[in-house]
């Protein structure tokens, strides 16, 4: 699948993921707006990182060079986490030959929804 440097997607994607793509797209920049400087509590942000964690891991399963490429986040998630004294999962880094295999999914860690939740508002 990979060709040279890069590597090539599918023409199209599964039924749902462009247009849920482009949902986490628009909803990082709202959040991102709403947040500013100092608009984060501990649950906003264990919230984000679970988030970034799970949309690399799963774009990481398109192929073991993107998974690899995608290897540093976990890293830079888990190391926030420890700069904001939140819970970080006790498994060591995977040392760079084991980076090669896609990783595991895993479901993110939920704290709820939070006061003032008012659900998702969609165009239809």
């Amino acid at each position: 699948m990979a060709t040279g440097r890069y590597m090539e997607l599918a023409e199209r994607a599964a039924p749902g993921v462009e247009r849920h793509a482009e949902q986490a797209a628009e909803t990082a920049c709202h959040l991102a707006d709403a947040a500013g400087l100092g608009g984060w509590s501990s649950a906003a942000a264990e919230d984000v990182l679970d988030a970034i964690d799970t949309l690399a891991d799963s774009l990481g399963s398109a192929g073991p060079e993107l998974a690899q490429a995608l290897a540093a986040v976990a890293a830079a998630t888990n190391g926030a986490r420890r700069r904001l004294g939140l819970a970080v999962d006790d498994q060591e880094e995977p040392p760079a030959a084991a980076a090669t295999l896609p990783a595991p999914r895993r479901p993110p860690r939920r704290r709820g929804l939070g006061p003032g939740f008012q659900g998702i508002r969609t165009g239809a």
